[in-house]
């Protein structure tokens, strides 16, 4: 007699998507720092060279793994400077807001060898081949996890499965409310992550994955990113590339932070995208200004081309102003 454990009946849950995903041949994690942490296992590495400019989480990723640290400082182009790698060292270098192509990465790559690529600002951009490089799923679509791991490493068929179901509040509610409503639970859904070992993704999020219209985001996000420079650039102190499938608009301007304050009133919320670099560096250096005054403007999905004019106008009446 036939045995089966599935269950049968009851009600209907969530479709099943067979969409492709964007990215072919890639290891499907958790989370980036996730990737992070899964590199560090298995390429045992011992000595992260991590620039100043970056997430505090990156840094606590590479602490749980006993990682020694050293650091680095960026110009205002981004660019790496005064890195003298010792044998076994290894180079994290970010794509911030992916403005750096393919071919900028590989001239980094050729002259320090051992490189982990971080394109957690760069979806869209596909990874140079046999570079270790991270993607995060999250930043860019309406997951509650989700990273990429473009390398040659195989999975560990040790991993688990995550779950993701009970960090799906935030997502669900904004979708009929509004986003600020659900703040706490998306600060919730953060905080949770820095106990997390690397685990497989779950198949919640990857389902999901299935079943978005990348070209159509990736279109929209083109868009919104050029609609912004063409009003904002002349004022940007950084000068840009157009990227396809940006991940925000980074505005630099003088009093930044205090036009981000006034945006508030407007309903417009500009984050600090690294607050931890405003504690660990001084006023007068450019991590530190870069931290404070980029604006990084919301450019995705969400968002028409009357919701980009809008918000250019509110930022330049108060740029023209003087706040």
């Amino acid at each position: 007699m036939l045995k089966n454990n599935k269950e049968i009946g009851g009600y209907l849950n969530l479709d099943i998507y067979t969409g492709d995903l964007y990215h072919k041949d890639v290891l499907l994690l958790n989370t980036g720092r996730g990737c992070l942490r899964y590199l560090i296992q298995k390429r045992n590495i011992k000595c992260i060279w991590m620039p100043y400019f970056l997430c505090d989480t990156v840094i606590d990723a590479c602490q749980k793994e006993k990682v020694d640290l050293k650091f680095y400082r960026i110009n205002e182009s981004f660019i790496p400077e005064k890195i003298e790698l010792d044998e076994n060292d290894w180079l994290y270098f970010i794509n911030y807001y992916g403005q750096f192509s393919n071919a900028d990465i590989k001239k980094i790559v050729n002259k320090y060898e051992r490189v982990i690529v971080d394109s957690t600002h760069a979806f869209f951009q596909k990874p140079l081949e046999n570079i270790d490089t991270i993607y995060s799923c999250r930043k860019f679509f309406g997951v509650s996890d989700g990273g990429l791991l473009s390398s040659k490493l195989d999975m560990d068929n040790r991993l688990i499965f995550d779950l993701s179901a009970h960090r799906m509040s935030h997502i669900l509610g904004a979708f009929e409310k509004e986003t600020s409503m659900f703040y706490k639970d998306f600060l919730k859904n953060e905080e949770a992550f820095s106990q997390l070992p690397p685990m497989r993704m779950s198949k919640l999020t990857e389902n999901i994955l299935r079943a978005i219209d990348y070209d159509k985001i990736k279109k929209k996000r083109t868009n919104n990113f050029l609609i912004l420079q063409e009003r904002l650039g002349k004022k940007n102190r950084l000068k840009l590339k157009n990227i396809k499938g940006g991940f925000m608009y980074p505005f630099w301007i003088k009093n930044g932070s205090k036009i981000r304050r006034r945006l508030i009133e407007k309903k417009i919320y500009i984050p600090v995208l690294w607050p931890n670099v405003l504690e660990v560096c001084q006023s007068q250096e450019v991590e530190y200004e870069l931290a404070n005054n980029i604006l990084p403007l919301p450019i995705d999905q969400r968002y028409a081309e009357s919701d980009m004019q809008y918000m250019a106008q509110e930022i330049l009446k108060l740029v023209d102003n003087s706040v």
